[in-house]
């Protein structure tokens, strides 16, 4: 697997969410296949700004890990972790990855522990090409400070945990990667266009029968959360 890191460049110092004046549509098929783009990284990375951005440049559909299974359970993830803690969040998870990957021509985002789960990284190997999207625990901290929708982050030394985090995924964003990406100095059209430039060199086989469990679907995952809590932790029906 090659683990190829990209030059930074020092214009900007973290990617920015106004992407559709930077970003033009490419044309169809830009890289000559349908295979999935799936992202991985810390939170706080850009995953979900740099993948809108990439997906519209490709003109591809865009998924959000973390919004889908929010989607399927019909609460927020702190709620899920607050339920279920952080076992039931993680299976959940794998549910939701597994289900996505089949999926072609899409660039999914996705959380930063989904790596963490051998099958999910079994699946991110074989089913698609998977960009590492690398920044500092500084440029991390710095952009997750102040939101509160990330349950992990919720200690007295929130940039210690980042830290620690950071130190035990990093080997397994790094096995899981065809190509790394820094994303601490770059605009979101920088890298996105070098993120495009670089994926045209891979021809990668990837496992085209995969299909997922019938129990992860969109629907399965709905009526097993709303069966398995009841009262005031039952989920609002989407």
């Amino acid at each position: 697997m090659s683990h190829e890191s990209a030059p930074e460049s020092p214009q900007h110092s973290e990617p920015h969410a106004a992407v559709d004046s930077v970003v033009p549509e490419l044309p169809l098929r830009a890289l000559g296949h349908d295979t999935p783009i799936f992202l991985v990284g810390m939170m706080g990375a850009g995953k979900t700004t740099i993948g809108r951005a990439l997906a519209r440049a490709l003109r591809r559909d865009f998924l959000d890990l973390d919004h889908e299974l929010e989607a399927r359970c019909g609460v927020r993830i702190p709620v899920i972790f607050e339920i279920e803690g952080e076992k039931g969040f993680r299976k959940r998870e794998c549910q939701v990855l597994d289900d996505c990957t089949v999926r072609p021509d899409i660039v999914l985002a996705t959380g930063g522990g989904a790596v963490i789960a051998a099958e999910n990284r079994s699946a991110l190997r074989t089913r698609g090409l998977v960009v590492y999207l690398r920044a500092s625990v500084d440029e991390l901290f710095r952009r997750t400070s102040r939101d509160r929708n990330r349950p992990l982050l919720a200690t007295p030394d929130p940039k210690g945990t980042l830290r620690s985090l950071l130190e035990a995924r990093e080997p397994l964003y790094q096995e899981v990667a065809d190509l790394t990406v820094d994303t601490g100095t770059m605009s979101v059209g920088q890298l996105v266009l070098q993120i495009v430039d670089r994926l045209k060199q891979f021809d990668k086989p990837i496992d085209h029968a995969a299909q997922s469990r019938p129990a992860n679907s969109s629907e399965s995952m709905r009526a097993d959360f709303a069966a398995s809590h009841t009262g005031e932790n039952k989920p609002c029906t989407p």
